[in-house]
């Protein structure tokens, strides 16, 4: 029996990047969207704030574009601070490189395995999505996902009872299969 489980993200990840005001490496997004106009040239910042001091940091989205060579509906979503967009614009890896940053996904994403039923199953074949691609410990969301404890999974990954085309050790942040056999 295939059960499908989910990656979720709870909330927005915290944003790791120098504060330009103290010494904190610590950056929440607020959300919101600086978009500035220079005669037919745009400029937009996704704005964060310092964890400790909350001191504003301007995120670079877009840096002197024609106004006619960004579609409209992504300017509607600009002006409405639309929270989607700022998830999706986070996990861009143009726009973390252009800023220099890194995210850190610490309790800020949940498994869902819609239900519990599956514990009592002798063989379970599980296909793990990931919703936002966060980097997660396999050998995690196994022992979360089946009430395990984390050294009984590597415990039956070395027994051969948990078995994946995918390597379980270190962190995946894409979807993957596995089989468990008690």
């Amino acid at each position: 029996m295939l059960k499908n489980w989910a990656v979720v993200p709870t909330c927005l990840p915290i944003i790791n990047r120098r504060c330009h005001a103290c010494p904190s490496q610590r950056l929440r997004a607020s959300g919101k969207f600086r978009v500035n106009a220079n005669q037919k040239l745009l400029d937009v910042w996704l704005l964060a704030l310092c964890t400790e001091c909350g001191e504003t940091a301007k995120l670079t989205v877009l840096d002197r574009m024609t106004v006619r060579s960004i579609p409209p509906e992504l300017l509607d979503r600009l002006h409405a601070n639309d929270p989607g967009l700022t998830a999706e614009l986070l996990q861009d890896p143009g726009v973390q490189h252009r800023n220099r940053f890194a995210l850190d996904w610490t309790d800020a994403w949940r498994l869902d395995t819609g239900g519990s039923e599956h514990l009592d199953l002798d063989v379970i074949d599980v296909a793990v999505r990931n919703a936002a691609r966060i980097p997660v410990r396999p050998t995690r969301l196994i022992a979360e996902g089946c009430g395990l404890s984390r050294g009984e999974v590597d415990r039956l990954i070395t027994e051969g009872k948990v078995v994946s085309a995918f390597r379980l050790g270190g962190k995946l942040s894409g979807d993957f299969t596995f089989t468990l056999k008690r």
